[in-house]
């Protein structure tokens, strides 16, 4: 049987650029989509057009330029707002618009100020305004996860009687826990059975450091569309991981039975991409792309990492483009690891040689974070 597509929506561009002090420029934003359009993602949010005459412009190039993936642009349930992404993206090959709306009561009554009735009214305007541009239409949810199930499943059935192909069931404030966002997804399926023949979506946020599992968790629910982010970046606490979910799904493709279109390979140039051109550093123990993702550091896992690679290794580092794994000496490391490393410089020594080099080498390690290939030689000349 052929395992099942999970669609990728990117909103590096949109929700990514949202974080704090990551403005693009118009020409860094289609530097990133053509690089999306290269990884194999499947949907681009490429902005908010209504927010800004430079977002606009970012969005209607990149609609003209990036020609594989449907290019998305969001606009709130807000008649000039669709209007004007209809306008941003009308010239792309595949188009679509993600229109939004809060459906929990906090949102409707704190922030709309409206009626769960006003509410439903809204949904089914805007969604008929924006299926006289496009076919094509997205409906984000916002807050979904904190919402009255019977109220989200009505405006999911209005949604669906004026033309919405994918709900997108938004954990905005990152509030769920994994079961409980299986449990939603489920019961959304079970009320709105004619759901059966549209495509949920899920968009969660970091707030728990839960987004990746909570994604993960409303795949095995029946989600067939993941939002998410180069490098997880994004409101507050980031979106989920494309890279953590992409991999996710691969590596343990066995057990979830399901693929994704993406290039692995351009996985670790693309975040290198967002992380400059957004001025965001990576974290060093960032699951996928951190700087130690593929770094062996601890004697023992050196030792077993050269003995065969796959001891301390569930994935290859040629599997998200990077070129090899690393072995950082440090004092913790052993002597193989030491010996590795020496046979890399040109040095074979005997075993004999090696017990005092490795006490050398102990004495530096001691003094310094990480003991470089210059220290090395030093203590080489030495002998």
């Amino acid at each position: 049987m052929q395992n099942e597509k999970v669609f990728i929506f990117d909103t590096t561009l949109r929700d990514g650029e949202q974080s704090p002090g990551a403005v693009l420029k118009p020409d860094e934003k289609l530097e990133i989509a053509l690089a999306l359009e290269k990884l194999g993602v499947d949907i681009i949010e490429a902005g908010f057009p209504v927010s800004s005459p430079g977002d606009f412009r970012a969005v209607k190039t990149i609609a003209k330029r990036v020609k594989k993936p449907i290019i998305c642009a969001l606009a709130r349930a807000v008649e000039k707002d669709i209007k004007i992404a209809w306008q941003s993206v009308k010239d792309a090959q595949k188009s679509r618009i993600h229109t939004f709306i809060g459906t929990s009561d906090i949102h409707i009554k704190r922030q709309f100020k409206k009626t769960r009735e006003e509410i439903l009214e809204v949904v089914a305007q805007r969604i008929k305004q924006s299926r006289s541009y496009t076919d094509d239409v997205q409906l984000g949810l916002m807050d979904a996860s904190r919402s009255n199930i019977e109220f989200l499943c009505k405006v999911i059935k209005v949604g669906l009687k004026v033309g919405v192909r994918t709900f997108d069931v938004a954990d905005t404030v990152g509030y769920r826990l994994p079961w409980e966002i299986s449990r939603l997804i489920k019961k959304i399926r079970e009320e709105v059975k004619a759901i059966k023949n549209k495509t949920i979506a899920v968009h969660c946020h970091n707030d728990l450091g839960l987004a990746t599992a909570n994604a993960l968790a409303a795949i095995r629910a029946g989600v067939r569309q993941i939002d998410c982010t180069i490098n997880g970046i994004g409101e507050r606490a980031g979106n989920t991981s494309l890279e953590e979910v992409v991999m996710a799904l691969k590596v343990r493709q066995n057990k979830l039975k399901l693929i994704t279109n993406i290039n692995s390979k351009e996985i670790y140039p693309t975040s290198r991409l967002v992380s400059k051109l957004t001025h965001m550093p990576i974290q060093p123990n960032k699951a996928i792309v951190g700087r130690h993702a593929f770094a062996h550091a601890s004697g023992i896992h050196q030792d077993g990492y050269l003995k065969h690679k796959q001891t301390y290794e569930i994935m290859r580092p040629t599997d998200i483009g990077l070129k090899h794994s690393r072995i950082v000496l440090g004092a913790r490391s052993g002597r193989h690891a030491l010996k590795y490393r020496l046979s890399l410089l040109g040095f074979s020594p005997s075993d004999e040689q090696l017990v005092k080099i490795y006490k050398k080498f102990l004495k530096i390690a001691d003094k310094k974070r990480i003991v470089t290939n210059k220290d090395l030689r030093v203590i080489m000349e030495e002998e």
